[in-house]
Parts: C-alpha cells; sequence; structure tokens
C-alpha cells in the first residue's frame, strides 16, 4: 500500500481546509477521522464544513462522513473497520489517502493498530453508575486504565457522563475478557500536526462559534430533537449538541449556553494538544507546521514533507 498522509490538530486550527488542498494538488481523497461526523443530519454542530472539499473546480472525495443515523452509537471497532476498507479501496484505485480530524483515538487506533473487539452494553453497570458525575466517572475511569495498562478513552475523548460510562464499560469488559488477535495491518503514515497558537485559536473558536449559532446550530438541533431523537442522546454527541440541547429545551439562557460551551470548546481544544503530544511521547514522529502561514506555503511544506517519505 501507498504511504498514508494524516494531518491532525485540535478544533479551529483549519486542518481540514489544508487537508483538501493538499488532496488537490497530489490526487488524494481524504478519510475523515473524527468520531462524530459520522451522522447524518448533524452538520454544523459537528463542524463537517464540507464546502471545504471544494477547491476551485475540484471536488475532493470524503469517506467517513454521513455513514450512520443520529442516535445510534457509532464506536471505535466500527471505524477501524470502515477506515480500513475506505482505506483499501483508495489504495485498489490507485489513489493517494490523506487521513484528517481531530479525534486522537481514532487516528491513533488505526495508525497503531490497536486490537479491539466488540464490547456488549452492560445494563448492571449503567444502572450501577446511573447519576454519578463526570470527575467521579473519570476518577473510576482511570483506576480501570491502569489495570488494564490501556491508552484508549483519554480526556479529550471522554467528555460527557454518557461517554464516560461506555468507556468504563470497554475497559471492564476488556479487563475480563482478553482481546482476541484480529488482523489489522500496520499503517505506515506521515503525520503533519496543524499547530495554532493559543490566543489564535482562542479566537478562531469563539468567532466560529457565534457564527455556527447565528448560522443554523440552534435549527440543527430542534430539527434532530423533532425527528425524534431524545435528549439525553443528543447530549452524547459533545459539547454543541449537549449545551444548545440544554438551550433549547428551556434548561438554560442563550447568554448561559454561549458562554458555557465557550468556555468548554477552549478546554476540548487543549486536551486535544494534550493527546497528541502524548502521541509523540509513545513513538509517534509528528511534523508541526504553523497554522498561520498561508496556505499555499503550509501545502509546499506539507507535499514536501510527504514526498521526502516515499524516496
Amino acid at each position: 500500500m501507498q504511504k498514508l498522509l494524516t494531518i491532525l490538530g485540535p478544533t479551529a486550527s483549519g486542518k481540514t481546509t489544508l487537508a483538501a488542498h493538499v488532496a488537490a494538488v497530489t490526487d488524494a481523497e481524504i478519510i475523515s477521522g473524527d468520531s462524530r461526523q459520522v451522522y447524518r443530519r448533524m452538520d454544523i454542530g459537528t463542524g463537517k464544513d464540507l464546502d471545504d472539499y471544494s477547491i476551485g473546480e475540484k471536488q475532493i472525495p470524503y469517506h467517513l462522513i454521513d455513514i450512520c443515523e443520529p442516535g445510534t452509537k457509532y464506536n471505535l471497532f466500527e471505524y477501524q473497520h470502515d477506515f480500513l476498507t475506505a482505506y483499501e479501496d483508495i489504495n485498489a484505485r490507485g489513489k493517494n489517502a490523506i487521513l484528517c480530524g481531530g479525534t486522537g483515538l481514532y487516528i491513533e487506533s488505526v495508525l497503531k493498530g490497536y486490537q479491539l473487539s466488540p464490547v456488549p452494553q452492560n445494563e448492571e453497570l449503567r444502572k450501577r453508575l446511573e447519576g454519578k458525575s463526570l470527575d467521579e466517572l473519570t476518577v473510576m475511569l482511570e483506576d480501570l486504565k491502569q489495570r488494564t495498562g490501556s491508552n484508549m478513552h483519554n480526556r479529550s475523548d471522554v467528555d460527557t457522563a454518557q461517554r464516560a460510562i461506555r468507556a468504563i464499560e470497554i475497559e471492564e469488559y476488556n479487563l475480563v475478557h482478553p482481546v482476541p488477535e484480529r488482523e489489522f495491518p500496520a499503517i505506515d503514515s506521515v503525520i503533519i500536526g496543524v499547530d495554532i497558537d493559543r490566543e489564535a485559536r482562542r479566537e478562531k473558536i469563539t468567532r466560529r462559534l457565534k457564527d455556527r449559532l447565528e448560522h443554523g446550530m440552534i435549527e440543527e438541533v430542534r430539527a434532530l430533537l423533532d425527528s425524534g431523537v431524545p435528549q439525553e442522546d443528543l447530549t452524547y454527541y459533545g459539547l454543541e449538541y449537549k449545551f444548545v440541547t440544554e438551550y433549547v429545551v428551556g434548561l438554560i439562557s442563550y447568554e448561559e449556553m454561549f458562554m458555557r460551551l465557550e468556555i468548554a470548546i477552549h478546554q476540548f481544544a487543549k486536551r486535544q494538544m494534550t493527546w497528541f503530544r502524548g502521541m509523540e511521547r509513545r513513538g509517534f514522529h509528528i511534523h508541526w507546521v504553523n497554522a498561520l502561514l498561508p496556505m499555499d506555503e503550509k501545502v509546499e511544506i506539507v507535499t514536501k514533507i510527504w514526498n521526502n517519505s516515499l524516496s
């Protein structure tokens, strides 16, 4: 297989736009590395920005976006399977592949080849954990991870009580049931990190949040609720859906929703960077590129690094 290019970065770093511009000049297709963009009709809150995949007259093909329905619980095991299917298809057609996203766990799981098995729901465990706070669940999860030696389920991806309960469910299952050997090929990848300084990132997050709230995010949440997606399920899908849902159903004011969501996204971006730095400590070499450079300069740097890796 041809060498994969991975472009990762925190929210609002411009990684998708960069990946699309690189794809346009390298005849590549993009595989999403985002845990929420798999859901249909969840566009604004997940930051799909599908216009980013149009570069001039070129429409960049993308994969693993809009592949399942809201209300379902897509998981890491399914992502590995779907990634490999897309990656092998792209390679079979002689195209280059770019993995792009900000979900560190998803990205690392395919680059490192995590050996995973499907984990069933444990209703007894879920009832026992019901009502516990995210902080309490996080302490329980950390204890389990020490016992299993797991690198999975770090704070950047476990940002709600529901996600923490699912992570505990998986870690407890793996503690009792040894993970069976499963074929997953080593993925040879050049990794580019889009590095944006803290102040620029904060300014961009705030500006983007205002824009999304003014251009349909609230209506998107209302439509999902009206379509029958339960309120508690929507909060599972991350910060935007959690706080906007609370506003839509009348639990908090617009001002409180904006303030709490803005703070939470800033904290989330910080946790994403913590994960990526952790990947470096775990042996991944990441070439960091300044997000604020002109686009043509960034594309030139990335393509040069990628081409050099192939020689």
